[in-house]
């Protein structure tokens, strides 16, 4: 399986994968490409390494026995994962796009102050930035175990880092600030 790793850090790993036309078959690709990457990165056999997930639970990494944190992001064209071997993260990516309902959609889910922001952009830098505020906020999520819902006013305390992708996707790294939590 072919893949890149695009960040690594302090017992995180980022890693993405052009992937197949289908969703399913994506999701596919990038669990094994997931174990693969993390038995070159831990030098552990593939067969120690198992991905398990259950519907509406973030996915877990068996690395011989012992739990990682693991995190998923799929777009048309681009799957990324995040492994964190001491602490929860989080990846969101996103293709850089103009939205229509822009405005309504950043107000309801990133926040007045966000939207108030992309507002005051020039029209050109919009679709970009709103891809960065988007994966930042669901890479937030995802690294505190929360699904998307329209926004509460609570900032999420987390480290975030911008993950190199190809020019046309943006793409988020999120790890726990400022304290430890074991996954």
């Amino acid at each position: 399986m072919d893949f890149t790793v695009l960040w690594a850090g302090d017992g995180v790993l980022a890693i993405g994968i052009v992937p197949p036309p289908s969703r399913v078959e994506a999701r596919a690709h990038l669990r094994q490409a997931v174990r693969e990457a993390a038995a070159q990165w831990q030098n552990l056999d593939i067969e120690a390494i198992t991905v398990e997930s259950t519907p509406g639970a973030p996915p877990r990494l068996l690395l011989a026995g012992r739990a990682a944190s693991l995190s998923f992001s799929h777009d048309e064209g681009l799957s990324l994962a995040a492994i964190g071997l001491h602490d929860l993260v989080g990846i969101d990516v996103m293709r850089v796009q103009d939205i229509a309902d822009w405005f309504h959609l950043a107000r309801d889910y990133l926040g007045p102050q966000v939207a108030a922001k992309l507002a005051d952009c020039p029209a050109d830098q919009r679709p970009r930035r709103l891809a960065q505020a988007w994966t930042a906020r669901e890479a937030a999520l995802k690294c505190a175990g929360k699904q998307l819902a329209e926004w509460d006013g609570v900032a999420l305390n987390c480290h975030l880092q911008a993950v190199e992708t190809p020019q046309n996707f943006v793409a988020m790294l999120a790890t726990i600030r400022g304290q430890t939590r074991r996954v």
